[in-house]
């Protein structure tokens, strides 16, 4: 019996160590990476605006895609629409109330592949205090070395650059007091094997 489970915990040692050999892990870079969202003023028009700061880590197995996980936190008050008044009213109580809340935050739970270079990823996504889950329609667009790499030594080493997209109901993060429709969010990032 005492063998059994020597050989069992040496195989558990073993899954888990290729597992942790098998990732990969990369970081935002600010540089190249937007936060997007985008609304109906009250069904007049589109508006946008995006948030400028955000870091996140993915680990990503390439073998096994459905076992890699990736989070992500955005600084609130990096909220930018292009318009001073706009923004301070953005981040006033009566939507994102940023001193309260300076962060927003997305932790995976769950990623299917749905194709070749896109996959489903499902997480919990804070707003204002409040969470709930939210799927991220992703596509990559790269992955490997940087093609800036030969000339730029910042883009050196290994790259992985996806899109991805989502929609949200803002009041159900007590975000604004009515409704104008659903908020699109939609995220473009390049990551880097290194912080």
């Amino acid at each position: 019996m005492k063998k059994i489970l020597s050989l069992g915990l040496v195989a558990s040692s073993l899954f888990i160590a290729s597992t942790a050999i098998g990732a990969e892990t990369y970081y935002s870079d600010q540089g190249h990476t937007e936060v997007k969202f985008g609304w109906s003023h009250a069904g007049v028009s589109m508006q946008s605006g995006e948030f400028t700061s955000v870091k996140a880590t993915l680990s990503l197995d390439p073998d096994n895609v459905e076992q890699s996980t990736i989070t992500a936190t955005i600084e609130a008050n990096s909220l930018a629409s292009g318009f001073g008044p706009l923004d301070t009213h953005l981040k006033s109580a009566d939507f994102l109330e940023v001193e309260t809340y300076p962060e927003i935050t997305f932790t995976s739970t769950s990623i299917t592949k749905t194709g070749d270079e896109t996959a489903d990823i499902a997480g919990d996504l804070t707003i204002h205090g409040m969470t709930h889950p939210v799927t991220l329609a992703t596509t990559m667009s790269h992955r490997g070395e940087h093609p800036l790499g030969a000339y730029i030594d910042y883009y050196k080493g290994q790259w992985v650059a996806f899109t991805a997209t989502t929609s949200i109901d803002h009041q159900a993060f007590g975000v604004g007091g009515f409704s104008t429709g659903p908020i699109s969010i939609t995220i473009i990032t390049e990551m880097k094997d290194r912080e």
